[in-house]
């Protein structure tokens, strides 16, 4: 086949304007999409297939590159074979031997190529995923599963793939999806109800069955499906990751519940889990408790699976990664819980929980009580640091200002290594430090300012953190500045009501010690 007869379209041609809003109207709908597949991988593609020097195992790992392409041969090929004796193929090798390569081609030629700028970001990322996760895959399982590397590598590949056509069609839906579900922690029933009409993973699940995907897709939806409380059972115990041998014991004591979870079809679930979930946060609780099920299925401490996880995802970011689409190995080089907006820019921490305000709101209680109720200053400000966290403060230093107010020390921290406590200050020198202990005041780095602000800040202070987003604010005891704070949600953008509760939480460290220095006089 020659590069002219390379089918060149414009998205326009592919975009189906109506939304679906029952089960058998999605099928029917995505069902019909053909993938676009890049055009570099359709001419290189090409070149391979007319090449009578390949073999078959040559020409599918050309293909790999495009994983619409082996989709669509995948398909092709289960959809000529149903009806008959023979397996689905489960892997892209066996669908090019059954289809043959004249097949092969015309299959090729049908299929829309296109320049990647072309085509819809949605497509391009959800594609990404899926790449994500054959990399954990094959890194976690691959190994230890070595006969089983064809079956762990093209379920968790082929895993998400009804969501591409959906990507490509319905690309706002899906990101509305991600942004409610992933970022806004809404109830994934409800939006799904409202923005598809059904069940997204019952979308996945039919269109599984319809394209004869391999089984242990198929199992991987009936786990999400069907199986969520045995999927709960055993999470209650892979969160017990300090204790290893009550684990074994609890598994032990509940012989069905640990043949369930041994099962190899896991690998293509827990692969996604861990790949779809990174695309928010490393340690968002989504990911988290992909990281617990994972740590137990592979018997592996929890610390030692991390590792894995980022070195696979580095892996992954290697091959993978594009400027124009978002890949959670690049925030491996930033504090974990920076997050990823649908525009890959990073969004706000999350504001804290009703628990941790309700939390907070008694620490100021605390700070607030006339007469003072501490017995040292030690007992004030470790209040005050619990009152900072709690507000959802991730890193916090409170330094003191020494009796001639030429040096600051460090007095209380949290999120911080315990060889902080050995440091010390000199004021005069630096401009930042004199400004903020002349009178209170408080400093707010942002990306805009960082640079020019964190080049007057001493840098064993700027070093402990990391990131473009800091606040520094100092306080007073009877017309003294004795007291500066420095604290961040791990160096990524405030949650404004975060940002609110520290100037309030401020205020009442204040109070504190003027009421607690007053009650000595």
């Amino acid at each position: 086949m020659d590069d002219d007869c390379v089918p060149i379209m414009t998205y326009e041609t592919l975009a189906v304007p109506s939304t679906p809003s029952t089960l058998d109207a999605w099928v029917k709908h995505l069902d019909a999409v053909n993938l676009p597949i890049p055009l570099h991988s359709h001419t290189l593609v090409c070149q391979a297939l007319n090449d009578s020097r390949r073999s078959l195992r040559e020409i599918a790992e050309v293909m790999q590159d495009s994983p619409a392409l082996a989709l669509s041969l995948i398909r092709e090929a289960n959809y000529h074979a149903h009806g008959s004796l023979s397996e689905p193929s489960e892997s892209l090798e066996v669908a090019i031997n059954r289809l043959g390569l004249q097949r092969t081609q015309a299959l090729l030629e049908r299929l829309p190529a296109l320049p990647a700028e072309e085509m819809p970001l949605a497509f391009r990322q959800i594609q990404l995923i899926s790449q994500h996760a054959a990399q954990q895959a094959s890194g976690l399982f691959g190994n230890r599963l070595a006969r089983l590397w064809h079956e762990i590598y093209w379920g968790s590949l082929l895993f998400l793939s009804p969501l591409w056509a959906m990507a490509l069609t319905h690309p706002q839906q899906l990101d509305e999806w991600e942004r409610r579900v992933f970022h806004q922690g809404e109830c994934a029933s409800k939006v799904e109800q409202r923005l598809f009409g059904v069940r997204l993973f019952e979308i996945c699940r039919a269109l599984a069955v319809l394209w004869r995907l391999p089984e242990w897709v198929l199992q991987g939806y009936a786990v999400i499906t069907e199986e969520q409380r045995t999927l709960v059972s055993v999470l209650h115990i892979a969160r017990d990751s300090q204790n290893p041998l009550r684990q074994q014991q609890r598994l032990d004591a509940n012989p069905a519940l640990r043949r369930w979870l041994g099962q190899p079809a896991h690998t293509v679930l827990l692969a996604n889990g861990l790949a779809l979930s990174a695309q928010q946060a490393w340690d968002s609780p989504h990911n988290l408790r992909w990281q617990y099920l994972t740590s137990l299925y592979l018997q592996m401490p929890l610390d030692e699976l991390q590792q894995q996880v980022h070195q696979n995802a580095a892996s992954s970011g290697r091959y993978h990664a594009l400027p124009d689409l978002w890949h959670p190995a690049q925030s491996l080089l930033w504090p974990w819980d920076m997050r990823r907006t649908n525009q890959g820019l990073l969004q706000p921490a999350a504001p804290p929980s009703a628990e941790a305000l309700a939390l907070w709101r008694k620490h100021c209680g605390k700070l607030l009580a006339e007469p003072s109720v501490f017995s040292n200053s030690m007992h004030l400000t470790t209040c005050a640091c619990d009152a900072l966290m709690a507000c959802g403060m991730r890193r916090v230093m409170l330094l003191m200002a020494d009796k001639t107010s030429s040096t600051l020390r460090v007095h209380q921290i949290s999120g911080l290594p315990k060889e902080v406590f050995d440091l010390s200050l000199p004021i005069n020198q630096s401009t930042a430090l004199q400004r903020l202990m002349e009178h209170p005041a408080q400093v707010r780095l942002t990306p805009e300012n960082n640079k020019v602000i964190s080049a007057v800040l001493p840098d064993s202070l700027r070093s402990l953190f990391p990131g473009e987003h800091l606040l520094l604010r100092s306080l007073s005891n009877h017309g003294r500045t004795v007291m500066l704070i420095v604290a961040d949600q791990g160096g990524g953008p405030f949650s404004q009501t975060s940002v609110q509760a520290f100037g309030k939480t401020a205020q009442c460290i204040e109070k504190a010690l003027n009421s607690f220095t007053a009650r000595g006089r």
